[in-house]
């Protein structure tokens, strides 16, 4: 369980912010989430205006392969951008006694994929979030790399040792995935000549849906610089349908609404067949981060159930795999 966020810290580190005393009404953590909390939140003003803020940390000093400070910076230019993401507040600092963090305006709307695949609430907009989809990911493409803070360039074979190396560590035999990094080293597209910014988890389960569509792009502490399809594959990768099989982008959608807006809003053109070499890779990914995971908890960590049920899912990530890859010249 984690530990509970200190309300007079926050209503503290808050007041700071705004240069006032402030108080913190209902405080609670947001579902989801694996490796990082969200706790949603209420701030009151001495002079009665009232804000919905969410503060986002680390569970514990682990911080994993990025840091809130970085997340932070990507998140105050995407918003200068014009991508559809929170507005930041202000970092956490270590005088406040919560950790590694940082404040965030709340969105509201719904980020449950469960209930954005089903409610009937949102049967008006599911029709349009393939196109939304597409035009978020390019303008998150297009984003200066000048106006961003440092961040790893990552290219598909970079990748791959990368994740090789994660699979080596386990001590733990898994030939599905040692066939599907053949696979990947032997169909590897070249690294583009200008990389691009890549949000590195966009997917459903990471937008804030509205009637309306997306409203915002969360969790950015995968991002890194490399080819920009990477993004539309992870989108594509049959884990993230949850269980809406027949649309293949996030359950919710079609390849060509995704590909049509995304080339309208000036993202360029997409082959198809390397659309499905990211699909490829991001299912090998997500089961090498769902190993990941089940091991920040059994090496102690981060001591968590659900952390341990992801180590679950690793089989269904390695016949996702082999789906992908059978029969691919």
């Amino acid at each position: 369980m984690p530990a509970p966020v200190d309300e007079d810290a926050l209503a503290a580190a808050v007041g700071r912010h705004f240069h006032e005393r402030v108080g913190v009404e209902g405080l609670h953590r947001l579902s989801g989430g694996a490796s990082r909390e969200t706790w949603s939140f209420d701030v009151r003003t001495a002079n009665g205006p009232r804000y919905g803020l969410v503060l986002r940390r680390d569970p514990s000093d682990f911080t994993g392969q990025s840091d809130r400070g970085v997340e932070f910076a990507l998140l105050d230019a995407a918003h200068a951008g014009g991508v559809a993401v929170p507005r930041v507040w202000f970092l956490l600092e270590p005088g406040d006694g919560l950790g590694s963090g940082f404040v965030m305006e709340r969105v509201d709307g719904e980020t449950i994929p469960r209930r954005i695949l089903r409610d009937d609430a949102y049967a008006a907009a599911r029709p349009r979030l393939a196109g939304q989809c597409g035009e978020q990911a390019a303008r998150i493409h297009a984003l200066e790399p000048s106006a961003l803070p440092t961040l790893p360039l990552q290219g598909a074979r970079a990748q791959i040792e990368l994740y090789r190396s994660y699979l080596d560590d386990f001590g733990e035999p898994h030939p599905a995935f040692e066939l599907g990094l053949r696979w990947l080293a032997d169909h590897a597209p070249p690294d583009p000549p200008h990389p691009t910014l890549v949000h590195g988890d966009f997917r459903n389960g990471n937008f804030v849906v509205g009637t309306d569509g997306i409203r915002a792009v969360l969790d950015w502490e995968l991002a890194h610089f490399g080819n920009p399809v990477e993004d539309l594959g992870w989108l594509c990768v049959k884990s993230w349908r949850f269980g809406v099989t027949d649309h293949p982008v996030g359950g919710f959608g079609d390849v060509d609404d995704l590909l049509t807006a995304y080339q309208g809003a000036r993202g360029g053109e997409v082959d198809p067949s390397e659309l499905r070499y990211w699909e490829a890779f991001g299912t090998l990914k997500w089961g090498v981060i769902c190993e990941i995971q089940a091991f920040t908890h059994l090496r102690g960590m981060v001591r968590s159930v659900e952390l341990a049920t992801l180590g679950r899912r690793v089989a269904e990530m390695e016949w996702d795999l082999l789906e992908l890859i059978d029969g691919e010249a």
